[in-house]
């Protein structure tokens, strides 16, 4: 079996710090895959539309569909790419993100091979608009990479947070938090931040610490880095988002914070926050402000003694790698 995965992304500069670059990699080593960009805005001088991505990669995709056996895109929302029309083999289309109160094209989706989420309320939404050929795939990591390193907390001591998921655009300083997180640490002293960026807007980002005169709170890591040893560091991991498709339904690096056994605190607007909710294993933040995010944050140290360890119990049970594979893998199957 060969798959030919697709992001309509510009290449990231640190592919092994973004999430679907990291999961098109496990996948493609067990179907031996490989890996296309479909946004050609990195090379032209005009933006390009959405409407139009892929079709200046359309005789390498015709001279690689002889060799495949079918395509699997990845998109934060339920986009009708045109380009998906014109392909011959089957296309598994990944919607990374949640599906919002827009009902998309359903007649375009259904004449794709399989639709896929990675959260039960999107299945139950899209279904409800009549998609057919829609299924949920459990997201899945690497649990063992990370070990549990504990950072007892309390009322008074100093709280460590760690945001992984940084952001692609100036607009998504706000709609990511970062905004709303300076702020907070600006009213909260013992509040301590960590951001994992991935050399985008790295200077943009020092520029705004240095104006808030936060250098003693937080800290910029804009490189490769072991995420285990950062994890070890820290109190609690945090994504934030102001709207379902700006970020994955269930982020990798609240996945990691857990695996590691650390609480996450995370937007009402991701799924994951479900999830969280219903097993206890951290907070929900229910709006992108630095009052929502301190009222959230008190919670959690209030809670820490019970966050911790259930953390530690849903990140190694609940979000196997494997069990992600063994679903692709039946889909795949499936429509060969």
């Amino acid at each position: 079996m060969r798959v030919l995965y697709h992001l309509p992304i510009l290449p990231p500069k640190l592919p092994q710090a973004e999430a679907l670059s990291q999961e098109i990699t496990a996948l493609s080593a067990h179907f031996n895959g490989q890996l296309i960009y479909l946004n050609p805005n990195g090379q032209t001088p005009l933006p390009v539309p959405r409407l139009l991505f892929g079709f200046h990669r359309w005789r390498a995709l015709r001279r690689l569909e002889a060799e495949i056996d079918l395509h699997h895109i990845y998109n934060p929302d339920p986009f009708a790419y045109p380009i998906l029309r014109w392909l011959r083999r089957p296309v598994v289309y990944s919607i990374s993100g949640g599906v919002g109160k827009r009902r998309p094209n359903i007649d375009f989706f259904n004449r794709l091979g399989a639709v896929t989420v990675f959260d039960e309320a999107s299945l139950e939404k899209l279904q409800a608009w009549g998609l057919r050929n829609v299924a949920y795939v459990p997201t899945g990591i690497d649990v063992s990479r990370f070990t549990h390193t504990p950072q007892p907390l309390n009322t008074q001591s100093p709280v460590r947070l760690l945001m992984g998921s940084a952001p692609w655009t100036l607009a998504q300083f706000q709609s990511k938090g970062v905004d709303a997180l300076l702020a907070a640490a600006q009213q909260m002293p013992q509040l301590q931040l960590v951001f994992l960026w991935r050399g985008v807007l790295g200077a943009e980002m020092a520029s705004r610490i240095r104006q808030l005169g936060l250098q003693n709170q937080v800290t910029l890591l804009d490189e490769l880095v072991d995420v285990n040893e950062v994890l070890a560091t820290v109190h609690a991991g945090i994504v934030l988002a102001s709207a379902a498709n700006i970020v994955k339904a269930y982020p990798h690096s609240l996945l990691d914070a857990l695996a590691a056994g650390k609480p996450v605190l995370v937007s009402r607007a991701i799924p994951l926050a479900h999830h969280v909710e219903r097993t206890g294993c951290g907070q929900v933040v229910e709006q992108v402000s630095a009052a929502a995010i301190l009222n959230a944050l008190h919670k959690l140290i209030a809670t820490y003694p019970s966050a911790q360890p259930a953390a530690q119990l849903v990140g190694q049970r609940d979000f196997s790698e494997q069990t992600m594979i063994a679903a692709f893998r039946q889909i795949y199957e499936r429509l060969l």
